[in-house]
Parts: structure tokens; sequence; C-alpha cells
């Protein structure tokens, strides 16, 4: 059997015969089958005879030896050509005649060969994870606003500081008398109505649009005010950026926000494992520290891939950046369907261009991969039985399955290895992280 012929980097070609006395058994065997289930005129089931059935159905016959026969023996010629394919074959130049040997060509990809050099001497930087005592303040603060109570005042009108219980109706203004009946039509797609019953709403406060405070300060309660909204071109919520709408406020009542005192009551009213503010504090402070530990940490490690990609420049097999580009692509379809978004509305998404946009992320995405699994190969870093046993259990916990249940769904859908290869990925770069300190 000839070699396989190199034709890229990732790309391998191979010529495959199989003997015509195996190609002739095969070709027995579903002739076999096809009398056993042909139904045929003036022929009960099962007697129909195997010329008849090879005249009948001879392309079907032929189809059914190839796929039986193709995939053995490409597999068995891989083997013994130590190629490992991370695609499926594209089968060309096929030759079944009755009598002689079946040939083939196979195209598929590999993996492409690289070295990799210089891992140990990427370094990161570890920004400072400590947390402040300012910070542990600043938190507490939040935890007060947080368990603020308001209280109705009934003998004075709006004034800076206080909040007004209020219920509105915004509605986009029409600006321009001259629009035609399209662009009208175009402003009420895009310009619904806000609605909201019941809102609090700080007189003077930051988060308030100057507009409301202007005009709400002064107000008494059972008042309604109508006034004009100019939204900002750049206003952080896209649906209202550069848009006015005229809104119709009734302030319901007046109320003053009051916060609880810093002390061990308020302590004990957060959580019966608090006796006191610094049991409070010191759960902050372990909690601030955890999550910026964390922050740092996976910000270190994508800057780490980062630099091992831009060190390393070698050919990436076509397949494997597609299933990448599915893979991400699911995630947010997911990610937007979690959102609210309808089906409807995803069917007209265009695909084409959202699978252009992820591609480069995907290409970076399997070189990193590729990369991990050649530094875990020269670090001789594994992952054991107990690793995948752990992995079950976290996966039967949140899904309220049996562990069994769970390995028997993944070890069906092939997905154990792909845990393996994960696990093994996240250890590796953790090596990676540690040993760049």
């Amino acid at each position: 059997m000839a070699e396989a012929e190199t034709k890229t980097n990732t790309q391998r070609e191979i010529q495959v015969e199989i003997p015509a006395d195996i190609v002739s058994r095969e070709t027995d065997a579903v002739v076999t089958k096809f009398q056993k289930l042909a139904k045929l005129p003036g022929f009960r089931q099962g007697k129909v005879p195997a010329t008849v059935v090879k005249n009948r159905f001879a392309e079907d016959i032929k189809s059914e030896v190839v796929e039986s026969l193709i995939p053995r023996y490409f597999r068995q010629e891989t083997e013994k050509q130590n190629l490992h394919p991370v695609s499926q074959p594209r089968v060309t130049d096929l030759h079944i005649h009755e009598g002689e040997p079946l040939r083939f060509k196979a195209s598929f990809e590999v993996l492409p060969e690289f070295d990799i050099t210089g891992y140990q001497e990427i370094s990161v930087e570890k920004p400072d994870t400590s947390v402040s005592e300012e910070d542990v303040e600043t938190a507490l603060q939040q935890l007060r606003e947080q368990n603020a109570s308001f209280n109705a005042i009934e003998d004075r009108s709006l004034q800076d500081g206080d909040f007004a219980q209020v219920a509105f109706r915004g509605t986009p203004k029409n600006e321009g008398a001259q629009e035609t009946e399209g662009q009208a039509a175009d402003q009420k797609a895009e310009g619904q109505p806000v609605n909201m019953d019941d809102v609090l709403v700080e007189v003077g406060g930051s988060n308030t649009l100057p507009a409301f405070t202007e005009n709400l300060r002064g107000a008494n309660a059972g008042e309604e005010k109508t006034f004009d909204v100019v939204y900002p071109e750049d206003y952080s919520d896209k649906r209202l950026a550069g848009k006015t709408l005229t809104y119709k406020v009734r302030i319901q009542s007046i109320k003053q926000k009051t916060l609880p005192e810093l002390n061990d009551a308020f302590a004990k009213e957060l959580g019966a494992e608090f006796a006191n503010v610094d049991d409070v504090k010191t759960r902050i402070r372990e909690g601030m520290e955890a999550e910026k530990k964390h922050r740092a940490e996976h910000e270190a490690k994508d800057k780490l891939l980062d630099e091992l990609v831009k060190r390393h420049d070698f050919p990436v097999p076509e397949s494997l950046i597609e299933h990448q580009i599915d893979v991400r692509l699911e995630r947010g379809l997911r990610a937007l369907a979690a959102q609210g978004m309808r089906a409807d509305d995803m069917k007209k998404m265009d695909l084409n261009r959202l699978r252009a946009g992820q591609r480069d992320q995907a290409v970076h995405e399997v070189k990193a991969s590729l990369l991990l699994d050649k530094i875990a190969d020269a670090e001789k870093i594994e992952v054991g039985d107990e690793e995948i046993d752990r992995e079950i259990e976290a996966l039967a916990q949140q899904s309220k399955q049996t562990p069994e249940a769970i390995r028997a769904r993944l070890t069906r859908d092939g997905a154990l290895d792909r845990i393996r290869n994960r696990i093994r990925n996240e250890k590796t770069l953790n090596f990676l992280y540690h040993q760049s300190a």
C-alpha cells in the first residue's frame, strides 16, 4: 500500500485497495440480506433468486458494500501508517466493479506537526489582590443601602435627597410633521412606550436624569407632571439613545431614605452566622479577596495563552476551526434564548456573517488547545479516573440524576474523552500559571 501523500501540513491523502475476494464476500452477504427482505411480484419473500436481486437492486447493493467496507479499510490503513485523522475522509476516485478489487482515495486532515518551545519562560504580571479597609467600608455602605428603609413624608413638597414614589408612562415624541409614513412606522417599531407602575426616583440623585429632578422638585404627593426628556446620543440604554420621550408622571407619595445603624444588631439581621460587625467585615474581606484573586487569575491565564499562541505559528485543521465555530455559535444562541429572544428571530439572523465573525477567536482557541496538549505531553500531565468521577458527580448534582445515568449518557455520546481533555488542558494551564510566578 502506498504511503500517504502530504498535501499540506494538516492534509493527507491515501490510496486504498480492498482485495477482490473480500469485496465478493461482502457483496454476497449483502445480496443474501436483500433476498430475505425483498418483496417482488411473483416471488415469495425470502425466495427471490440472487440473480434477480442483483439486477433489481444493483445500485443499492453497491452502496451498502461501499458503506460497509470503506470506513473499515480506511481506518485500518490510517492505523497502519500511524495517521490520526481529525476530520471525516473525503472519498474520491472510487472504483468498484464485479470481480475486481475496490479502490479509492481518501483525503483527510491530521493535527499539524510543530515544536513547542519557550513556554517555561513565559511570565505574566500578577496584580495585587489585597483588599483595603476602604474597600471593606465601601462594601459595608452598600449593604446599608441595600437594607435602607423608606418612610413617607406628608407635610412638605419634594426636595433634593427625597425619593418620589411615582407611576409614569413615557411615549416617543413625534418630532417631525414632515416624516413620511414609512419613517413614522420605523419610529413606532423602534420606540415603544415606557411604562412603570411603581418606582422610586431620587430627586437630585446621581443616577436620576436632570429633567426628572427639575420637574419633580417642589411637587407634592398626588400631583401629575408632563414633560419631555431628550436622551443624549451616547445614552447607556441604546433603545433610548438619541430619542425624545414625553413623560406623564403621577407622584404617589414622598419618601425619605433611612440607613440602618452600623452596629451588632444590624450584623445579626444580615444572618445568624454574624455575631457582630467585625464578623461581617471578615466575611466581606474574604469574599472580596476570593473574587479579586479569581478575576486576576482568569485575566493572567488569558494573557498567558495569548502569549503562547503569539509565539507559535502553525496551520490549524479547518475541521477543528469549523467545529469550534459551531461550539461558540451554539453557546451564543443559547445565551440569546435565555435572554428571551424568540426562535423565529434567531432564524432571521445571518449565520454566515456570524460564523465569519467567530472565526478569529475560534482559531485562537483551537491553537491554544493544541499547544496545551503538547505541553501536557511534555510535562506528563494526566487526568486520573478519580478526577473524571468528581466531574460526573458534579454533573449529577446539577441535573439531579444519578452518577450512573450521567456516565452512561456521556459514554453513549462520546463525551468522556472531551471531558478528560478539558480537565487536562485546565491542569496544564494551571501548571503554566503557577510556574510563571
